[in-house]
């Protein structure tokens, strides 16, 4: 039996059966002690944090540029700076969970975030209000989907699917709650107060519920017992974003990424040029997020069937093939509807995939960095699709021959997917 102060310093009890060399600790033993707050706090303040931070800004914009006179291009080039600004500060925020957990990193992200985004409402010219976007896309990097996922990756280990698929799930739900609310609160209240509102909820919910539903022990790995095999054990995080099989999915889930990403931001303008009125091509963007969040239940299964580079190419390829028979199809509507659904449930398993994408090869040692090194190009890309398919819509002759260009670069990461080197 070994005294607290041995086991503090790492000695090892004889008497427990110790894990196989190379073989993740998550994967071979019952997952670490972990809060019981922290799954269902972190969903909640996914659901505050991306339905204020993020999907508050289409909303209140055709109210902020009519009130302000500001070009809705200047402004949507401040939303696109948060988003760039995440991607960068996301590497380091996830170097600090790695070290010292999520709690406090979290909780002082929610704290910017509704001080940034108080300063946008308060913004009397667009200096101060692209300041403003961009210390609340540092507070995006804090409390997004990146930070939580290390997270429960660490705290849930074998579990960690179930519990990432649970974090999605209410992610979904962020548009559906705050979308509705942020339109009825610029309605009555006009949009700077809808937005300090806002920042208000950010303050109240999500900063105490990072702080008093993410207290609990952070559990140590060692690299040589966190990764995924004997291979991996032997790398540092260094070595294993400098290498090749790192750089080649980092490409794959880029392009896909830039393709998913720029699909529903067109998906309305495709539509309506086929025909369909606003509130069809509305709907129809509508039920693919419910297919999105419906996809992501099927991921677990998916996931205990095939191999890493396996499902990596498939739903890649899948990506392409729905963006393919969007461009595809002339009609009829419900027709394109359905598809729709589909490339929502395909993006509603890439998202989880991408989660996994550094589990499911390097191990758990290093996640919050790893996957952070990983999603920062495809959250440049996001932020940049929005407007590259507008602009790419009018020399390519239409929205049907700009989603035949991403149906191409979604196939070409399916093809880069499928040569990723087993790790």
């Amino acid at each position: 039996m070994l005294t607290p102060r041995a086991r503090d310093h790492g000695a090892v009890d004889p008497s427990t059966p110790q894990p196989c060399p190379g073989v993740d600790v998550a994967m071979s033993s019952s997952p670490p002690r972990r809060p019981r707050r922290a799954l269902p706090a972190l969903c909640v303040t996914q659901i505050v944090g991306w339905g204020v931070l993020y999907y508050a800004f289409p909303v209140m914009l055709p109210a902020l540029t009519r009130d302000t006179g500001w070009p809705a291009t200047s402004t949507t080039a401040a939303f696109s700076a948060a988003l760039v600004v995440s991607a960068l500060v996301g590497i380091p925020v996830g170097r600090l969970i790695d070290t010292a957990g999520p709690r406090w990193t979290m909780t002082a992200g929610s704290l910017l975030g509704a001080a940034a985004f108080a300063l946008v409402a308060v913004a009397q010219n667009l200096l101060v209000f692209t300041i403003g976007w961009v210390l609340t896309g540092a507070a995006m990097a804090a409390t997004f989907y990146q930070p939580a996922f290390a997270a429960l990756t660490r705290w849930y280990g074998r579990d960690r699917v179930r519990a990432l698929t649970t974090l999605t799930l209410a992610g979904g739900l962020a548009s559906t709650v705050f979308a509705p609310v942020t339109a009825t609160l610029t309605d009555h209240l006009g949009w700077r107060h809808a937005t300090l509102t806002l920042a208000g909820v950010v303050l109240v919910i999500a900063a105490p519920l990072h702080a008093v539903g993410l207290r609990g022990p952070w559990p140590r790995h060692s690299p040589e017992h966190a990764a995924g095999s004997v291979k991996a054990a032997a790398l540092s995080a260094h070595a294993i974003t400098t290498s090749r099989p790192f750089r080649q999915l980092a490409v794959a889930l880029t392009l896909s990424g830039f393709a998913m990403y720029a699909v529903v931001f067109g998906l309305i303008p495709l539509l309506t040029g086929r025909g369909a009125s606003t509130s069809e091509a509305a709907w129809a963007l509508g039920l693919g997020g419910l297919g999105q969040t419906l996809g992501r239940l099927l991921y677990a299964p998916v996931a205990a069937r095939t191999s890493p580079r396996t499902r990596t190419a498939v739903l890649t390829f899948a990506g392409g093939a729905t963006t393919a028979l969007l461009a595809f199809l002339a009609g009829p509507i419900w027709l394109l509807t359905v598809v729709a659904m589909a490339a929502g449930m395909v993006r509603g398993n890439l998202t989880l995939l991408q989660a996994t994408a550094v589990t499911d090869r390097w191990g758990t040692s290093s996640y919050g960095r790893l996957t952070a090194v990983l999603a920062a190009p495809v959250t440049i890309a996001g932020a940049l699709a929005p407007w590259a398919v507008a602009s790419l819509s009018g020399p390519l002759g239409g929205y049907a021959n700009a989603f035949w260009l991403l149906a191409v670069l979604s196939l070409s990461a399916a093809a880069i997917a499928a040569r990723v080197p087993t790790v």
